[in-house]
């Protein structure tokens, strides 16, 4: 006799539409609801300080970029303040030995040969010009210019300039009061050190010129002003590439800073999300069993007590049955012990699910099991036209298994599968061997079919205990299915989509877990 597969869909496990509108709204979904809103916001509650994590660790390499741009701002202007104040005693030493080089070498013997000092005698302009470049040879001086009291320029080592009067301004009045003053000229330099050219910067340092006294430290009347200009571009360059250096380092540093705390935090984040995801469903298994062991105390309290009355009643019908003689009555009573046998068979599933068996591990082969169910449904595949395609790619191995258990579940799942394609189809079986390094070895099993497949809503619900689409089963069926796969230490996942038929993956230990 063919075993019947309760809990099956319209047609099939993958297949047959949801009759939703018979559908009366259960307690237990609605805990299941619960529990699922409840996983889900401690997913969220474990996520959240990691992303709290990586908003403190952005706005924190922000600020360390702020303040690395704003120390580089601060040693450039260090840097420059540093430069200008070496430039300028610098200069001053320069002014120092070129006002006693012009004095001795040029104004006195001037005095003496001519008399007097005009510079626009071109043999005076010469004898000058000679001791003032001998005297900054060597040296980093852009211009020397002299000028007098009144703000005429006397001399310039670009004789072009001789002559011009101007105002100086304060820089020369100071100068005239025995200061040294020193002024920045140029374009100015950007930043970040980007320009088409590089903008000359010129320190254009004002000294006063003196009467030089011999053997004396004192100095005499004040003359002139020494006005030296000199070009410190390459100076001013290279504190702007230090820091540009300095600011590309940091941003570097920062940059590898946030990627680390980056990856660090999402890998966190996934670790968080896979152990709530574990959680959730080990919670969710721990529900439904509770939810079930109430249930199958129920049930097995109830299936002992209409047992026994219906014994009773299917012996006293086969009594009946036997001695009467009038066919017409005969029929009647032949009905009642038809029903009350299917009504046993049911009250036989309630038991197995209130009841589960335990495994009775044997060795044994997945495609011998299988092929017991084909030989036993081979005449009902033939009515319905259903072709048989088997894959089994698993190799050789031997897995520890109850044959029985497993079988009774196999033929559930085929008979789903069958029904699933009344006007015929394909039947594909297909064993895979899963083993790697850190896992244990799995056998997998796949049974798909070519019916009309099952809507997302339907796939939610066809493990539930009881939930069925068909008008005749108790909808335990796939739940004593998965009942024995758990009792292995297995999983079982359902992949369909309407019109595309049903795929049922099964995943068994190559060994049981054995307690200690």
């Amino acid at each position: 006799m063919m075993p019947k597969a309760n809990g099956a869909l319209p047609g099939s496990l993958e297949a047959g539409e949801a009759q939703a509108e018979g559908d009366v709204p259960r307690p237990e979904a609605a805990e299941d609801g619960k529990a699922g809103v409840g996983a889900r916001r401690r997913s969220l509650g474990a996520i959240k300080p990691f992303q709290l994590v990586k908003y403190l660790s952005l706005s924190s390499l922000v600020v360390i970029l702020v303040c690395t741009i704003l120390l580089s701002l601060f040693i450039s202007h260090r840097a420059k303040a540093i430069l200008l104040r070496k430039s300028e005693q610098y200069a001053l030493l320069l002014a120092e030995n070129l006002n006693h080089q012009v004095f001795f070498q040029f104004t006195l013997p001037t005095l003496i040969a001519d008399g007097e000092i005009k510079l626009s005698r071109q043999s005076q302009y010469e004898r000058l010009d000679r001791v003032v470049r001998n005297t900054i040879h060597g040296f980093s001086i852009e211009r020397v210019n002299i000028y007098d009291p009144t703000q005429t320029l006397t001399y310039s080592t670009d004789q072009g300039m001789m002559g011009m009067a101007g105002d100086l301004g304060a820089p020369f009045q100071r100068a005239l009061g025995e200061e040294t003053v020193s002024v920045i000229q140029g374009d100015g330099y950007p930043f970040w050190g980007f320009a088409r050219q590089d903008p000359k910067q010129l320190l254009v340092t004002y000294l006063p010129m003196w009467e030089e006294r011999t053997l004396s430290w004192k100095r005499g009347k004040i003359l002139g002003v020494f006005e030296i200009t000199q070009d410190v571009t390459a100076d001013y360059k290279t504190i702007h590439r230090f820091q540009w250096i300095v600011v590309s380092g940091f941003l570097l540093f920062v940059g590898v800073l946030f990627l680390t705390i980056s990856l660090i935090a999402r890998r966190a984040e996934s670790i968080i999300r896979a152990r709530s995801r574990e959680r959730q469903r080990l919670e969710e298994q721990l529900h439904q069993s509770e939810r079930l062991a109430a249930l199958g105390e129920m049930i097995a309290g109830v299936s002992h007590e209409i047992r026994n009355p219906l014994g009773i009643i299917r012996s006293t019908a086969e009594l009946l049955h036997g001695r009467i003689e009038h066919e017409r009555q005969r029929r009647f009573t032949s009905i009642i012990v038809e029903e009350a046998t299917r009504l046993n068979d049911i009250l036989t599933e309630f038991l197995d699910f209130a009841r589960p068996k335990t495994p009775r591990a044997k060795p044994c082969r997945i495609e011998d099991i299988i092929e017991r169910n084909l030989s036993a449904m081979e005449g009902q595949l033939q009515r319905a036209s259903i072709q048989v395609e088997r894959f089994y790619e698993a190799g050789d191995y031997v897995m520890e298994a109850d044959g029985d258990l497993l079988y009774r579940a196999f033929v559930n799942l085929l008979a789903n599968a069958v029904q699933a394609m009344p006007d015929g189809g394909t039947l594909r079986v297909r064993t895979i061997f899963r083993g790697s390094a850190g896992s244990p070895p799995q056998i997998e099993l796949r049974i798909r079919d070519t019916g009309p497949g099952i809507s997302e809503e339907v796939q939610k619900k066809i493990f539930n205990p009881f939930f069925t689409t068909r008008e005749k089963g108790t909808g335990l069926g796939l739940a004593i299915v998965r009942s024995i796969i758990d009792s292995h230490g297995g999983e079982i996942e359902v992949r369909s989509r309407p019109d595309k038929g049903t795929n049922v993956i099964i995943r068994l230990p190559l060994n049981q877990v054995r307690e200690e």
